[in-house]
């Protein structure tokens, strides 16, 4: 059977978010700039700004919070260029059926078609995103809440084994 080549490559030596956007062709880097500066006005405080894994993430700090499963800061919002695609991932969505709901809503009231996964919403240009709800989502959590939540989730038994993590 042939080897699948990995669906998003990061670029190598991305040392800043600066640096991540400069790679992009420059549209594309105009567009996720668009984002990117939506997601810096809503982030609550305490979050960190970072690149790594190929993306532009808003992470817990581990100085924070270290518990976490795979021992990874935690991520609450990501931003990246795949090869036909640009995502935001918003993992209190992921997490929140109201949420969820919330962001459904806020895109069909603006007449958007909202192509998401799990976490992942996948659009071509910032015009493609309900970006005033999605300031909103990113608004609603600060970084106390989401740790807790983080934490509930860690409490809880495993739905596989019935046993705790």
């Amino acid at each position: 059977m042939p080897s699948r080549k990995p669906r998003h490559v990061p670029p190598k030596n991305l040392a800043s978010v600066d640096g991540y956007l400069a790679r992009l062709p420059a549209d594309r880097g105009r567009q996720l700039e668009v984002v990117l500066d939506v997601v810096r006005r809503y982030v609550p405080d305490g979050y960190r700004e970072t690149v790594t894994s190929g993306m532009i993430v808003f992470e817990v700090p581990l100085a924070l919070y270290a518990d976490t499963y795979n021992g990874h800061a935690l991520w609450y919002v990501a931003l990246a260029a795949e090869k036909s695609y640009l995502t935001l991932h918003l993992m209190s969505v992921y997490g929140s059926p109201v949420l969820a709901q919330k962001l459904r809503d806020g895109f069909k009231g603006a007449g958007k078609k909202l192509d998401m996964g799990k976490a992942c919403v996948r659009f071509q240009r910032a015009d493609d995103l309900a970006l005033d709800v999605i300031g909103e989502i990113i608004a609603s959590i600060s970084l106390e809440r989401f740790v807790a939540i983080a934490q509930a989730a860690r409490r809880r038994p495993s739905s596989r084994t019935g046993q705790r993590d």
